[in-house]
């Protein structure tokens, strides 16, 4: 495997060329994302004119590698880009300033592992080769669920493949076990194919998507970054009381796997859409908070594979000023 910088400076390359051709108008935020069902409140709050209502006008782009996503942040092609709050430590640097804003969602069953049906606990898994994308979330969880249990990677035999090839490998008997994500456990679950030994609802709070800005944006434009949250607020509050138009909606401008709103619907059972009232909770206390937990723990994990380039504090990764926290 590529080492990240490596990575990081191929993707920058690509980034560029991938996102060059497509400059949004002046007073613009552009942001980046792959297709995930809980950053569908993005593209409702753009649909219902919640941004624009604010003035702001948010140009939401689908990249599927977030390595790409995070080159073209740091190009300047992007102002910002939604990921898991553990994986954007793997890209902060001294030199490329950015800070979570705002907390989307949790995986609230979204993610998950599949095993053959003998297997039942996590010790079990010791020996087997386990395929997941290596760098990602997949590992970060994966690795969370083995230091419960007095683990490490050394216990099993980890091949790196992305998410969607390492459910393929298992529906094909290629590997035994996948650590993996929507639509795939629900499509073993239909083909009774081996079991979901154990899904993210089982650890709240631990995959986290967050959307992150670059610290000059922020520093320009606070006005539009007040904007967007404010946007995401009211978008989540939208949802919590016309939820199939919401889903509707959000189908259609996420898009992908996801653009039958009834797929939609079934992804959305397995996360909870944070407004409001739980980015206040997530980030609550700074350093202490649950975000700040989740930080140090990435830092642990990624700085354990060599992934992370600072030591990144709360304060280094993080901007609430835009939140009300009370």
């Amino acid at each position: 495997m590529k080492s990240l910088s490596r990575l990081f400076k191929t993707s920058l390359a690509a980034g560029v060329a991938l996102l060059a051709a497509s400059t949004a108008e002046a007073g613009t935020m552009k942001l980046g994302m792959t297709t995930w069902v809980g950053y569908g409140p993005l593209f409702l709050a753009r649909d219902l004119g919640y941004f624009k209502e604010k003035g702001l006008e948010v140009d939401l782009q689908i990249v599927e590698d977030h390595a790409l996503a995070m080159a073209a942040e740091a190009s300047g092609e992007l102002d910002g880009d939604a990921g898991t709050i553990d994986e954007t430590l793997q890209y902060r640097t001294k030199e490329f300033c950015f800070k979570t804003v705002y907390a989307l969602d949790d995986s609230h069953g979204g993610d998950g592992m599949l095993t053959p049906t003998s297997v039942n606990s996590i010790k079990e898994l010791k020996g087997m080769e386990i395929g997941l994308n290596e760098g990602s979330v997949s590992q970060f969880w994966f690795n969370i669920l083995l230091k419960r249990e007095g683990m490490t990677e050394a216990d099993v035999k980890v091949t790196n493949m992305t998410a969607d090839d390492a459910a393929a490998a298992f529906m094909a008997d290629r590997i035994p076990v996948a650590v993996t994500w929507e639509p795939h456990l629900t499509l073993a679950k239909k083909a009774n194919k081996g079991k979901v030994l154990i899904d993210s609802s089982k650890t709240p709070g631990v995959i986290v998507d967050v959307l992150s800005l670059r610290c000059d944006y922020i520093e320009k434009h606070p006005e539009d970054v007040k904007a967007l949250v404010e946007g995401l607020y009211k978008a989540n509050e939208y949802i919590k009381t016309n939820k199939e138009e919401a889903y509707a909606i959000m189908a259609k401008g996420v898009g992908g796997w996801l653009s039958d709103p009834k797929d939609f619907a079934d992804s959305a059972a397995g996360v909870n859409f944070y407004g409001k009232d739980e980015n206040a909770r997530f980030f609550k206390g700074g350093a202490d908070s649950e975000a700040g937990t989740l930080i140090k723990l990435g830092n642990e994990i990624w700085g354990s594979f060599g992934k992370v380039k600072m030591d990144a504090k709360f304060e280094d990764v993080v901007d609430a000023q835009f939140l009300d926290i009370k």
